[in-house]
């Protein structure tokens, strides 16, 4: 028991009175912060306040992205579409980036996400598109390629598996979980569960739904869907890479300014030539512009042939990103920008 509880109290008590306070301003001009002016205005809060806190800087920004959505929450008429079911990695990526009082609306694929977003039934959407151990999320691209939705924001997500069940670790006979999952452990695994078989579903909980419902059935899935389904964690971090991490990127209409701080995505369709490729990427060195994601994606409509996927550091509002869109136009038939969005440094979870 603290020295002083009733201190703690008072403490507790004045921040409660800072939130409504925030909370009236919003009501008071009838108008939601927008998640992308939520994260500008957060950065330069914490820059200027981490080290007079002495608080870590990623619990900070958690702590101010969920106030900024309980503020958000009486105002908010939109809605948040994501890769569902509740509990599932993207609704983890969702809460991180938009906080957990926001208005989240799971959808059962990529596509219907995006097609959320592109119709005007969510404002905005969070769709994963790569991960550290499996690569790139095929789905995902391949709606970039047909929808014209804009990129505004990312959130990087570390992935950390659990071994999920109501039934003891030696009585275990089935492990259920998305094949990207499965994949994420195999090696774990074959070396602790070797004799349990393992079985596909869509999602990591609707994984943990079914373990807390069959007896002999263990999931893997995230700590969160196991606290949701009363599951005992039969094992934790069984992830065979450790720094396992998944990218997502925010769709929506909004379009963030320059933070000096920022990606560029772009769809690119070469010119079918002798050394097009080369030259085309030789732009971006020209332009003293670096890569930091590049991506092959077959074209539906033609063999042998593909588009290519770049993020480059740097904000279409750049003059080196400007002049290097200007000048792929002499070796690309295509040239999509995809959107322009500040960097996701923090790796915790949300």
């Amino acid at each position: 028991m603290p020295r002083d509880p009733e201190r703690l109290n008072e403490i507790d008590r004045a921040i409660l009175d800072l939130v409504g306070q925030r909370m009236e301003i919003l009501r008071q001009e009838n108008a939601a912060e927008s998640p992308a002016d939520v994260s500008a205005r957060i950065e330069s809060t914490v820059k200027q306040s981490a080290a007079t806190h002495r608080i870590d800087p990623d619990r900070l920004r958690t702590l101010l992205r969920h106030v900024a959505s309980l503020s958000n929450a009486e105002l908010e008429t939109c809605r948040i579409a994501y890769l569902g079911p509740q509990h599932s990695y993207s609704h983890l990526a969702a809460i991180k980036y938009f906080g957990d009082a926001a208005s989240f609306t799971p959808e059962t694929t990529i596509a219907a996400v995006f097609d959320a977003v592109g119709r005007g039934q969510a404002a905005m959407g969070i769709v994963p598109v790569e991960n550290s151990t499996d690569g790139r999320v095929v789905d995902t691209l391949g709606m970039f390629v047909q929808t014209p939705v804009n990129i505004c924001g990312e959130v990087l997500l570390p992935i950390h598996h659990y071994l999920l069940s109501r039934t003891p670790r030696e009585q275990i006979v089935e492990i259920y979980s998305k094949p990207q999952a499965l994949s994420q452990c195999r090696g774990w695994l074959a070396q602790h569960m070797p004799a349990a078989q393992l079985k596909e579903l869509s999602s990591t909980a609707a994984a943990a739904k079914l373990a807390a419902e069959k007896p002999g059935v263990a999931a893997i899935a995230s700590e969160a869907a196991g606290r949701e389904y009363g599951l005992n964690v039969i094992a934790a971090s069984i992830e065979d890479n450790p720094n396992n991490v998944t990218r997502f990127a925010v769709l929506g209409a909004h379009e963030p300014d320059s933070s000096g701080n920022d990606k560029t995505a772009l769809v690119l369709q070469i010119i079918h030539r002798p050394g097009a490729l080369a030259d085309a990427m030789n732009v971006f060195k020209t332009h003293n512009l670096n890569l930091t994601w590049i991506e092959s994606y077959p074209m539906p409509a033609g063999p042998n042939e593909y588009l290519f996927f770049v993020e480059l550091e740097g904000h279409k509002q750049d003059a080196p990103v400007k002049a290097a869109i200007e000048d792929l136009k002499a070796f690309t038939v295509r040239r999509d920008i995809l959107g322009s969005y500040p960097k996701d440094s923090n790796r915790t979870e949300g």
